[in-house]
């Protein structure tokens, strides 16, 4: 693993720690991109990564990502991520869940942790039994904030979709609006289960095939193969899958007028997101659409630490201001000539001091 400071994605983190238990097998990378807000918080992906390098790339970006997403979302937190290097088997123990629940409580609550790629609300619930700063636990009652992020992300990008295509499109609706949509777990089926709800015409992929399939018979959607979907016509392409796919072969193959979905860190480099513009693409800034999520844990993480129930009622009243946030990135970018993302990564660095 080359020195993180030299890599391209690191951006004046506050720290980059590498967290190694050889009794458990952990391997991990916990990442805080800024504390100027808050603790750093972001959820903790479980991933096989064929580089180390690629670890370290994936932690420096989100843990970036997060202290923008918070910042836009109006939280009181910062930016953090961490990374558990999977084997190839994705074999995971209850031993280290707990290491790396041993490495999240060193830090003092300088990062809080939440679920992501990976790990499921079970995992989360193993390591709050060894720390207090984990959120996304499972919760009892459907009015209470908490547990899987998965339906408030999926409900943020699914206002934000509906924002791109009133701004773009002129419509104020999505019937009869073509959406592609790459990507259809937890948070791009609730994505398609919304948008097929308004009328919206629905092409689905996944590489889990049969997923996509079932969900297609479902909705009553068409599907296409994961290689595909990014060359589907279509009035919204929605990424809900990994990121890194917005470059020069990606944007040269998109047939949209929108893009606009859950997946984080959607542009390679920084040079894609113009690069979209000078297409005629509108894109939906991602870590400001796919905000629904974080809302939700950071809201139940507070009000747990204050002994105060938290009603679900505040989360969806935070979450219906992502496409108003949107708007005014997109008004800015018409009017000065940036592209979306420039204009939010202008805005979001400003809120974090930087």
């Amino acid at each position: 693993m080359t020195a993180f400071w030299t890599e391209a994605d690191f951006d004046d983190h506050e720290l980059v720690q590498v967290v190694r238990d050889a009794k458990s097998g952990l391997t991990a990378i916990i990442a805080l991109h800024s504390t100027h807000l808050g603790p750093g918080a972001g959820g903790t992906r479980f991933w096989h990564y064929a580089e180390p390098a690629d670890a370290m790339r994936d932690a420096l970006r989100l843990s970036r990502g997060m202290s923008y997403k918070n910042a836009m979302a109006g939280l009181p937190m910062g930016g953090g991520k961490a990374v558990i290097l999977a084997d190839k088997d994705k074999t995971k123990t209850p031993e280290m869940l707990a290491a790396f629940a041993d490495a999240v409580e060193a830090l003092g609550g300088q990062y809080v942790t939440a679920e992501d790629v990976g790990i499921s609300e079970a995992d989360m619930a193993a390591v709050a039994q060894r720390t207090q700063h984990v959120s996304g636990l499972p919760v009892e009652g459907e009015d209470t904030a908490g547990g899987d992020p998965g339906p408030f992300t999926a409900l943020g990008i699914f206002l934000g979709i509906k924002a791109a295509v009133q701004h773009k499109l002129g419509k104020d609706s999505v019937e009869g609006v073509h959406v592609a949509l790459q990507g259809t777990g937890s948070v791009g089926g609730g994505v398609a289960r919304l948008l097929a709800r308004d009328g919206a015409r629905l092409t689905l992929s996944d590489i889990h095939q049969d997923r996509a399939e079932a969900l297609a018979a479902e909705l009553g959607a068409e599907t296409a193969a994961p290689d595909a979907i990014m060359s589907v016509a279509c009035d919204v392409f929605s990424p809900n899958a990994l990121g890194a796919i917005l470059d020069e072969e990606g944007i040269a193959r998109l047939d949209c007028q929108i893009v606009a979905g859950g997946a984080n860190n959607q542009l390679r480099r920084p040079e894609h997101g113009p690069m979209l513009a000078e297409r005629g693409i509108l894109y939906a800034p991602d870590y400001v659409i796919n905000a629904g999520g974080i809302i939700s844990v950071t809201l139940e993480y507070l009000c747990r630490n204050d002994k105060a129930p938290c009603d679900i009622n505040e989360v969806r009243k935070r979450i219906a201001l992502i496409p108003g946030r949107l708007e005014q990135i997109w008004q800015e970018s018409d009017r000065d000539g940036g592209s979306p993302d420039q204009v939010a990564d202008r805005m979001a660095q400003e809120l974090i001091g930087r």
